[in-house]
């Protein structure tokens, strides 16, 4: 019986073989040889070495004696020779493999002509093919990954995504990425940080974005249960980081967290991103009034994150940032380039008029951008805009009268008054003027003029006119407004009442504690502190409350939360009363910083497998609907519903 088996198994296979096709054109599920090197690893060092690779065969290049194919793995390509006259047999069996197949390649590794050699890892050598193994041919592909030049459009690479990853670029990125994570931990490590990990599943509350809720079945065993239970997916490690420092066993906290907001899709948002998450006890909670623009607490945490940043960008990309980095209040960023994390790369910068004319008793200001430099003013004569905003060209017919007769002016003014405004601004002919009005106090995110102000830049690029440094230009801006009614993505909880604008933990600058009580909400300033990039915000955090008093007072009289609405928080305001020492943190935005490391646009590029900016992942084919089984289980839907179908 078993000399049976042993004999009947070989011509079973090959009955199966022969069904489903050649031998030759099937996966190898047999032995093979161990590779020996890498695909990006083989120097002139190694000429004379016999080799074996793995990797994925690219397009033959043919020549009459000899044809050429690159190999490729996640770490480089290597050049493979087929002497047609001399291995007919390999030389045809490459030939018959589809392109992006996975192939074992056994050769010698020969040094190239010296006319021939490049300057990439393996532009020294090639590999002169003895032997071939098909481990596991590529069929149907719905595109190429080796030809960056016709690849299909986002929403294709997205559905097969494991594919997309095969090309260069973005598995550079990802190795990068994972350089870069690992230059953290050892550099916050050394410094004397403890990493933790905190929850996922939290509670739900009302903090700021829009949650992910997830059903548990932890209630629906009771048959008296009413209402079904949820966890709520961690925006941010916030409370658990907080109480960690507050419980005096973590002194520096750090953690690369992943965190989780439904917000609307854009191409440096997603559903789910990763943060480097720090916070540390005793950190300052008042302003140095020496320094010269950090005035407000928690100059320990800046002086971790420029260390940190100085070492990442040192190391990834061979670039010396300066030993401080630039600080701009939020009112100065709103009033100098109309944004709170404004693009210092390029000038544009935006005039108060006001104070150069006679007070008018409104509270407004009147400001301007004069554009007039050769790489921008092209893009000012053809930008296009809805913005309620003069846009004036001057020429010598109208220097004198254009302030005059702007619709923003909206009060009389004398020639005397043109006169100043036009010496203050050097106003030529030839200028472009973009002429509006807001409120004296910034408000929000931005201003008209900061958004025309990126418009022209954008434009300009585009038109091929301007090319912003590629020089990294890093920016805190401090003193942001504690609280708002301008964040319309805050006001589906707010509902009207004020809102924080960072979140309900931040402390208030100690010189403007007064106005908090005295109700006086509007001039609070927080210390906050936001850094940004190149005009992105890639990172957030402030100096926290640690008065348990202060925090209940913002909690009723300013949030105006209810008793309901502070349950989450009840366990941070009895951390803070148990002794908890002054404490501050930031949040950076891990994918936001390797976007700009890997020089891309999105941060899909530097996350392994993204979703849209729908918020949809096409490749898991999620969200996806589940059965009216499993709602019922988590209690989501009625029990009559349930009957009903039953």
């Amino acid at each position: 019986m078993l000399g049976r088996r042993v004999i009947t198994l070989p011509i079973r296979l090959s009955r199966l073989y022969s069904l489903q096709g050649s031998c030759q054109q099937r996966a190898r599920s047999a032995p093979y040889p161990k590779r020996t090197h890498n695909c990006g690893s083989l120097s002139a060092r190694d000429a004379g070495s016999r080799v074996v690779l793995a990797g994925w065969i690219l397009p033959e290049r043919k020549g009459k004696a000899i044809s050429f194919f690159p190999i490729k793995d996640s770490h480089g390509t290597t050049q493979l020779i087929v002497n047609h006259a001399d291995n007919p047999a390999s030389s045809s069996t490459l030939s018959e493999i589809p392109v992006e197949s996975t192939v074992l390649i056994e050769g010698t590794v020969l040094l190239r002509p010296s006319n021939a050699k490049r300057s990439d890892p393996t532009g020294e050598i090639d590999v002169q093919v003895d032997k071939v193994t098909l481990l596991n041919p590529a069929t149907n592909l719905p595109f190429l990954p080796s030809n960056p030049h016709n690849l299909p459009n986002e929403d294709v690479r997205s559905r097969h995504r494991h594919l997309d990853l095969r090309r260069t670029a973005l598995s550079e990125n990802i190795k990068k990425r994972s350089q870069v994570a690992h230059l953290v931990r050892n550099i916050l490590h050394t410094i004397g940080f403890t990493e933790v990990e905190t929850p996922v599943l939290l509670r739900s509350s009302p903090e700021g974005a829009r949650e992910f809720l997830v059903p548990t079945r932890i209630n629906t065993a009771s048959p008296t249960s009413q209402e079904p239970l949820f966890y709520a997916l961690q925006q941010s490690p916030q409370q658990p980081k907080q109480l960690l420092i507050c419980s005096g066993g973590v002194d520096r906290y750090f953690q690369i967290a992943k965190c989780f907001r439904d917000e609307d899709g854009r191409k440096d948002r997603q559903p789910e991103f990763t943060q480097i998450d720090l916070e540390m006890a005793f950190v300052s909670w008042s302003g140095d009034e020496k320094r010269t623009a950090w005035k407000i607490g928690g100059s320990e945490v800046r002086d971790v994150i420029e260390t940190l940043l100085r070492e990442i960008w040192q190391q990834v990309e061979n670039v010396a940032l300066p030993p401080r980095l630039r600080v701009m209040t939020y009112h100065d960023a709103m009033t100098h380039f109309g944004s709170d994390k404004p693009d210092t790369r390029f000038g544009l910068e935006i005039t108060n008029l006001t104070d150069l004319l006679p007070a008018n008793g409104e509270d407004e200001v009147l400001e301007c951008i004069v554009v007039r430099e050769p790489e921008f003013i092209n893009a000012s004569h053809s930008f296009k805009h809805d913005y309620d905003v003069d846009h004036i060209t001057l020429t010598e017919e109208n220097l004198q009268t254009w302030l005059l007769g702007s619709d923003s002016a909206r009060q009389i003014l004398s020639q005397e008054d043109q006169s100043i405004v036009n010496d203050a601004l050097k106003i030529k002919s030839g200028d472009d003027v973009w002429l509006t009005r807001r409120s004296r106090l910034p408000k929000g995110g931005s201003t008209v003029l900061g958004k025309v102000r990126l418009g022209l830049a954008e434009l300009a690029r585009f038109q091929g006119e301007f090319t912003p440094t590629k020089d990294p230009h890093f920016l805190w801006i401090t003193e942001f407004p504690l609280f708002t009614r301008d964040d319309s993505d805050k006001d589906f909880l707010a509902k009207g009442r004020w809102s924080s604008s960072h979140h309900p933990f931040t402390a208030p600058m100690w010189e403007d504690i007064p106005a908090l009580y005295q109700g006086d909400i509007e001039t609070v300033r927080g210390q906050h502190y936001d850094l940004v990039l190149n005009g992105v915000e890639i990172g957030g955090g402030s100096v926290r409350i640690h008065d348990p008093l202060m925090q209940d007072h913002i909690f009723t009289n300013i949030l105006q939360l209810s008793e309901k609405e502070k349950t989450p928080f009840n366990q941070l305001v009895r951390a803070l009363h148990c002794g908890a020492p002054p404490h501050g943190g930031i949040a950076l935005g891990f994918d936001r910083i390797m976007a700009m490391l890997c020089n891309t646009q999105s941060i899909r590029d530097v996350i392994a497998f993204p979703k849209t900016s729908l918020g949809t992942d096409l490749l898991f084919k999620s969200p996806a609907p589940v059965t009216s089984q499993v709602l019922y289980e988590y209690g989501i839907q009625p029990r009559s519903a349930r009957l009903t179908k039953l």
